[in-house]
This record gives structure tokens, C-alpha cells and sequence, in this order.
């Protein structure tokens, strides 16, 4: 290990390093809470600062920020309908529909402990099986990540059940929208306008931001002028009543099962290059009402659908990792932008990097043990105060949430552009939930359906005009996938039929 374990934990346990995990996760959570200010923008800023650091304590700088971002998105998720984070996308579904029952303060106490057992999970499995692990991920080639893709979608079917047709309309809007931009293949400009911004494609956090923040503006700016029609469901919690400290052990252990079964996928999805938080949280998610007993509340506000989301996508922070630290194949963003911070120090990833530079990256796997217990001990502790948010009169925080969202799509890329595509997309969300549409299903379009053409392209240029169906039955890791969306795709249906017999 290039030094014992208990040189390692000394290390990990050094005065500086501990002060360090505990900054980075604070800032971390700033990052995450903040809309459009994510964990791989709070890396990249912080990056530089680890140059002058030892290559150990850089590190635990790095990974204890992405560490906090990762539950930080949930914050301003639960408390005003924006996730901070595109991992937290799916913490939207319950979280806010808790705050608006008065739960603001359980939802956030979920979330905090969901994301810390996630996150556990996750640096358990990276610090046990990271190199076994990382050549599974390698068997992942172009029809796997396409049918994946398909797999995420099916997701649709099971959050818009009492409006399937909506769901699938706003489904296919989201994956039109994906395919703005220069065409991967033909290196052509699709559906630009002339727009020369548009050549990128639309930037995922704009769009989330305008989908998510602007509706919620427009609402509130309502209800302030006619406060008489505001529901009894819309009433802010009582801050007195907000309690401090973990879930009962009783909650605790009925969630076990999904506290395992969501770290596993988040663990698994964050091995996969390019996958991300969203896809993790949003799996999770959908297998979680799947085989619950009561689907028909998921998405009303209940603690089982942040619990699901948010221990996903902490355990795929880790997984990422596996990835990178192993065969130099960055899981997603932020370990990217790490990968650069290792490479940077003379670090270069793969086996070596355990046998000759062992004692730097076990102390950086065992310090993320440490970030996740300060991440659980902060959130807990601050959780009450985050409500805080919920008290501000609407008309103040309608135009802290518009300043947010404006700053949030700016910093993103320096580029006024990207406000106009989040204002945009904001009085397109205003105007489906108006209409009855979700927007979950346009934002899971725009996130998968990138992966879906890259795969299907590839899949088709790999397969030397063979048929497509016949090359896909062929590889086991296609098959299990394919039979896992189609039984995604009927489990609604078989559902909805049970019910109408049984209500017979």
C-alpha cells in the first residue's frame, strides 16, 4: 500500500487535513445548494488552490467538495422546487411536495442521512473492489450505453401514470431538444436558427433552472397578489416545530432495503462513463416506487422518494471514481476535472497509481469517509436553519430565486446567452404545468437522449451492417438491459390492471 494503514489514517486524521474536509464539505454545499452553481464548477474553481498542496490534502479537498455538492443540490431541491444540482432532479418529485406539507425539516434530515449512508456505500465499494469493478465498467461499449439510455426513459412511464400520453409527449419534447446543435455525425448544424450559441447544443443547467425556478417565480408572484387563493398545503412550516436530529430507528430500519438497493445503482451507474447523478437518482427512483407497496403516493411528498434519489446519487460520487482512479476513465464531470488535479501532481492513474502512490490514495479514500460524517453532522445541524427559506415573505424570495437563476446560468459559462435559454425554458415549464404536463420527463429527454444518439451511431457504425437486433442479442450485458426496460415498460401497466380488478 506504499505505507500502513496506520500511516494512512494518521494522515487522513492530521489537524489541517481534518479542517480541510470539513471547509471543503461546508463549500461543497454552498456549490450544491446553490441553482446552476454545481459540484463540477465548485471543483474547477478550487482546483488551482491544491496545486500549492500536498497531493493527498489537495484531494481530500476535492472530494469532500464534491462530497457536500452532492447533498447541497437537494437543499434548495426540497425548500424551493430548484435543484441545486442535476443529480438532484429527482429529489424534486417528494421533496418539495414535503415542504409544502410542512415536512421541510424531515425532508432535509432524509436527505442529509439518505446521502450520507450513499455516500458510505459508495467509498466502501471503491475502497474493497475498485479494480475488479472498473473492468466491468469497460464491458460497456456503444449498444450498452444506448440501451441504458432506453432504460432511463421507460422512467417516464412509471412518473406520469395518471398522465402517460402527457408523460410521453413531454418525454419526446426533451429528446427534440437534445438534438440541437452540431450533429455528432454529420457535422452539420440541427435546428440552430442561425443561432451561432446554439452549436453547442442547449446547456443542461440553463434549461433546468428555467424548467424548474421560473414556474415557481410566476407562482409565487400570484399568490402574493392574491394571497386569498394560496392552499392550505402551500403554508410555510412553523420554524419552532422543525426538530433537529436523525430519522427515528424505526424509519431507519424500513428503509434499509432502499437505502441498498439505491447505493447500489448509484454505485454501479457512476462506473459508467458519461452516466451522471441524474440518471443514478433518477434509476433509483423509479425502481423504488416499482416495488413499493403504496407507487400511488411517490411523487405526493413521502420520504421513500428523497431517501431513494439522494443515497443514489451520493453513491455515485464514488463510483465515478472507480473509473478514474483505476484505468484513467473519468465517471462524470468532477472526476474528470480531478483525473487533472492527479495528472497535474505526477499522478497517473491506473494500477500503479495503488502499488507506488498507495499511500495518497488510500489516505484520499479513507478522508471521504471522514467528508461524509461531516456532511451528515452539518446538514443535520443546519437543517433547521435551511428552512429558514420557507419564512421569507414570497415576494422577496421570488426575487432571490429570479437573482439565483439569473447568476446560476451566467456563471456557467460566462455567457449571457445561456440567461436567455434558462428565461426561455422558464415560461416554457410555466406553461406545460399550467397545461397539466410534468417537466421531469422533458429534463430526463434533454439528459438521455445525448447518450442515446451517441450510442445509437456508434452501435450502428460498430456493427458492420449487421442487424442491429441479431448484434444486440449477442452480447449478454444488452440482453439483461433489454429485459430490464421491457419489464420497466409493462410494470405500469400490469399495475394499473391489478388495481382496476381488485377494484372490481
Amino acid at each position: 500500500m506504499g505505507g500502513t494503514i496506520f500511516d494512512v489514517v494518521c494522515n487522513v486524521f492530521q489537524i489541517t487535513n481534518l479542517l480541510i474536509a470539513a471547509g471543503g464539505v461546508l463549500t461543497g454545499i454552498i456549490f450544491g445548494g446553490l441553482p446552476g452553481f454545481t459540484a463540477s464548477m465548485g471543483v474547477a474553481i478550487l482546483l488551482p488552490i491544491t496545486f500549492g498542496m500536498d497531493p493527498a490534502t489537495g484531494l481530500i479537498l476535492l472530494g469532500a467538495l464534491f462530497a457536500g455538492a452532492m447533498y447541497g443540490g437537494s437543499v434548495s431541491a426540497i425548500l424551493i422546487n430548484t435543484p441545486g444540482t442535476p443529480s438532484a432532479a429527482a429529489t424534486v418529485l417528494d421533496g418539495h411536495p414535503m415542504c409544502k406539507k410542512g415536512k421541510a425539516g424531515e425532508a432535509l434530515r432524509e436527505a442529509v442521512f439518505a446521502s450520507f449512508l450513499g455516500g458510505i456505500f459508495g467509498v466502501t465499494v471503491l475502497l474493497l473492489f475498485a479494480p475488479p469493478l472498473a473492468r466491468i465498467s469497460l464491458m460497456f461499449g456503444p449498444p450498452e450505453y444506448f440501451l441504458l439510455a432506453m432504460f432511463g426513459l421507460t422512467i417516464i412511464a412509471t412518473i406520469s401514470e395518471k398522465a402517460v400520453f402527457k408523460g410521453l409527449l413531454a418525454g419526446a419534447l426533451g429528446l427534440l431538444i437534445s438534438t440541437i446543435g452540431m450533429d455528432p455525425l454529420l457535422g452539420i448544424p440541427r435546428f440552430s436558427m442561425g443561432f451561432v450559441n446554439l452549436l453547442d447544443g442547449i446547456q443542461l443547467i440553463p434549461a433546468m433552472i428555467g424548467l424548474f425556478s421560473i414556474p415557481e417565480v410566476l407562482n409565487m408572484i400570484h399568490l402574493h397578489k392574491h394571497p386569498e387563493e394560496t392552499p392550505t398545503e402551500e403554508l410555510c412550516p412553523d420554524f419552532k416545530n422543525i426538530k433537529i436530529g436523525f430519522p427515528k430507528l424505526k424509519q431507519i430500519i424500513k428503509f434499509i432495503p432502499i437505502y441498498i438497493r439505491s447505493s447500489i445503482i448509484g454505485t454501479g451507474v457512476g462506473m459508467l462513463p458519461g452516466a451522471g447523478g441524474s440518471i443514478a437518482s433518477f434509476m433509483a427512483y423509479n425502481e423504488t416506487k416499482r416495488v413499493s407497496k403504496h407507487p400511488e403516493l411517490f411523487g405526493t411528498g413521502i420520504s421513500e422518494g428523497v431517501a431513494a434519489s439522494e443515497s443514489a446519487n451520493n453513491a455515485m460520487a464514488s463510483g465515478a471514481m472507480i473509473p478514474m482512479l483505476t484505468l484513467g476513465i473519468p465517471g462524470d464531470s468532477v472526476a474528470a476535472i480531478m483525473m487533472g488535479g492527479l495528472m497535474v501532481h505526477g499522478l497517473q492513474p491506473g494500477a500503479e497509481l495503488f502499488t507506488s502512490n498507495g499511500h495518497i490514495v488510500y489516505t484520499f479514500i479513507i478522508s471521504l469517509y471522514v467528508a461524509n460524517i461531516f456532511m451528515l453532522l452539518f446538514g443535520t445541524f443546519f437543517a433547521p436553519y435551511f428552512t429558514l427559506a420557507t419564512k421569507t415573505p414570497r415576494h422577496y424570495l421570488a426575487v432571490s430565486v429570479t437573482l439565483l437563476t439569473v447568476m446560476g446560468s451566467y456563471a456557467l459559462r460566462g455567457n449571457m446567452f445561456d440567461v436567455y435559454v434558462m428565461v426561455v425554458f422558464g415560461i416554457l415549464g410555466y406553461l406545460m404545468k399550467s397545461h397539466g404536463f410534468s417537466v421531469i420527463p422533458t429534463v430526463l429527454g434533454i439528459i438521455l437522449g445525448p447518450v442515446a444518439e451517441a450510442g445509437l451511431n456508434n452501435m450502428i457504425a460498430i456493427s458492420t451492417g449487421d442487424n442491429i437486433l441479431f448484434f444486440l442479442f449477442q452480447r449478454p450485458i444488452s440482453l439483461i438491459l433489454i429485459v430490464l426496460t421491457l419489464l420497466s415498460i409493462a410494470f405500469p401497466f400490469y399495475r394499473r390492471i391489478r388495481e382496476s380488478r381488485v377494484a372490481i
